[in-house]
Parts: C-alpha cells; structure tokens; sequence
C-alpha cells in the first residue's frame, strides 16, 4: 500500500514538472504559437471561400478544383496591384511638385502659421528635437519593421499550408483525446467551424459600408485622391478600429494640404461613423452572422486588443465565437 501510495506522489510531481515546463516553453514561445493560432484561424474562416472557387464549373469542368486558395491569392495580389498603379503616380506626381514648390511657399506658410494664436509661445526647438527623435526612431525601428513583414509573410504561408493541410492536422490533435470524448469534441468544433466561417462575410459588409461611405464622404469634399483613400479605408477596416484610425489619419493628412474646412469634415465623418458603426452596425451584423450578442462581441474587441493588440482584435470575433460554442457544449447545464 505504501509503494502504491509513493508512486502516485511520484507519478503526481512529475506531472506538475511537466505542466509547468509546458506552461513555461508555452511562454517562450508565445510569439509563433500566436502566429500558429492566427494563420489557423483564418484558414478555417476562408475555408468556405476557398470550397466556393473551388465549385466553380464551366460546363463540366472545374478549372479552379484544388486550387481555390492560389485563385484567391491570386487575385487579391491582382487588386492590389492595380490600386498601386492607380495611387501611387498621382502622388508621386504631387510630391514631386511639392518638393519643387517648397522653398517658395515654405516663408508664406511659416506667416500664415505666425498668425494662428499661442502659435508664437510654441518653443521651436522643442519641435526640432521632437522631429530629429523621430527621424532616428524610424531609422532604428527599421528591424522591427522587418520582423513585421517576416510575421505577415509566414503568416501567410501558413495559412496556405492550413488551408491545403489543415484536415490532416486537425485528425492528428483529435487523436489526442480519449476516443469516448472525440466525436463529441468533433462535432463541437465542426459547428463552431460553420459559424466562423460567417465571421467573413459579416467583416466584409462592414469594410464595403466604409469603403463606400469614405468615398462618397472624400468625393463630396473634393479631398485628393478620393477613390483611392476610399478603398484604402475600406480595405484596412478588416482590422476592427485601428484600421479605420489608421486609414483616416491618412485622409486628415491629405485634407490638411488643401484646406482646414476638408480636415473638420473629415474628422466630423469619422467621428459620427466610429459611433455608427461600434453601437449599431458591428453588433447587429455581427450577430446576424455569427450568432452572438453584440456585448459578447464588444467585449470580445476589447479582451483581443488588450492581449494580442493590433492582431488580437483581428481575430477576437472569430475567437469568441470558438470559445462561445466549446463554453455552450461543454459548460452550460441542461435539464
């Protein structure tokens, strides 16, 4: 009795040493298995659209048949491409022109700027050793800009590579869990796969909402590069808020160039859509999508961008439906 009494202590240290080592290797290597976690999730989230181009028949034939993920790749490069060839020369052109145009209208700006009031009391060498730390922080930051765009291309690949593979690995982690347990575990992930798959299509809506109202809202205001900014806008709306912020930063610069009138409509755009879209759109189309309350969603948001920032908010509605349908089978008691 005691020997048996022993080896349960033993067996009992040695697995809180291995759940400890795990927990701290898990630490370690938070970064790529946050990596591992998005690229996942977005393989599972485009997964209808990759099966929808992978349908496509011409008569009999399925030109696109397993090939669905490259199509869609394919194309998204394609799109970018063209917004680069139409964005980009105008300004290039504009700037070139500014460049050439500066040292004459630099003394006429300085004047109107000495006109603003508390303008005078402003220490001008505090501004220079603001833009000279700024100058050298862009320079330094260079490698972690570089990391950023080694993320983004691994998280791609990987996303393929789920895309192409990922059944195969998800039989191998089901094949960890006791057998009584794996159908049930299958059919619980299974549904919440069909409702993040919806995720998509809800993010989409709201990113043609901004899209277009952006566009419309530059075009009226006779701000430059209006359709541009618009798709722009539109396009980096898939990272809930801090694209938009981003996106809108960029129209409020460019407005500025022109006018104080276009920076005021802008920011007065910006500011009613913000409300617009986190008290009604986000909620009510999320929930028509994917099913949840647009508290859980909300609070969703801000869990995401508070652990992970900028990605954690990209895929914290897809992440909440996932722990909403486990919590739903596993946790909530019914009679």
């Amino acid at each position: 009795m005691a020997i048996a009494t022993t080896r349960t202590r033993r067996t009992d240290i040695v697995f809180a040493f291995t759940v400890a080592l795990a927990l701290a290797l898990a630490w370690v290597l938070r970064e790529v298995l946050l990596l591992l976690y998005v690229s996942a999730l977005f393989a599972v989230v485009l997964k209808p659209l990759v099966e929808f181009v992978a349908r496509v028949k011409i008569g009999r034939w399925r030109p696109f048949h397993r090939m669905g993920i490259f199509i869609l790749l394919l194309g998204a490069g394609g799109l970018l491409t063209a917004f680069g060839f139409l964005a980009i020369p105008p300004v290039v052109r504009d700037l070139h022109q500014l460049g050439g145009d500066l040292p004459q209208r630099l003394p006429h700006m300085l004047d109107k700027l000495k006109s603003v009031p508390f303008v005078s009391n402003i220490n001008t060498e505090k501004i220079e050793g603001a833009v000279t730390g700024t100058a050298t922080y862009l320079l330094l930051s260079i490698k972690n800009w570089a990391d950023v765009l080694f993320n983004l291309a691994m998280g791609l690949i990987l996303t393929v590579y789920f895309t192409l593979e990922g059944d195969g690995a998800y039989r191998w982690v089901l094949s960890f869990f006791p057998v009584a347990q794996r159908d049930r575990l299958d059919a619980t992930l299974r549904k919440a796969e069909g409702r993040m798959g919806k995720w998509l299509l809800g993010q989409g809506s709201l990113m043609v909402i901004l899209g277009v109202a952006s566009t419309i809202t530059f075009a009226l205001l006779h701000v430059r590069y209006a359709y541009a900014l618009g798709f722009l806008t539109g396009l980096l709306n898939i990272i809930p808020v801090v694209g938009a912020a981003v996106s809108i930063a960029l129209a409020l610069l460019v407005a500025a160039v022109d006018s104080w009138g276009r920076v005021i409509g802008v920011a007065v755009f910006y500011l009613i859509y913000v409300n617009v879209e986190n008290s009604f759109l986000t909620p009510r189309i999320m929930r028509s999508c994917v099913g949840l309350p647009g508290l859980s969603i909300l609070v969703g948001l801000l869990i995401g961008s508070a652990v992970a920032g900028v990605v954690g908010a990209l895929v914290a509605v897809p992440t909440t439906v996932l722990v909403a349908v486990l919590m739903d089978e596993y946790l909530v008691q019914r009679q």
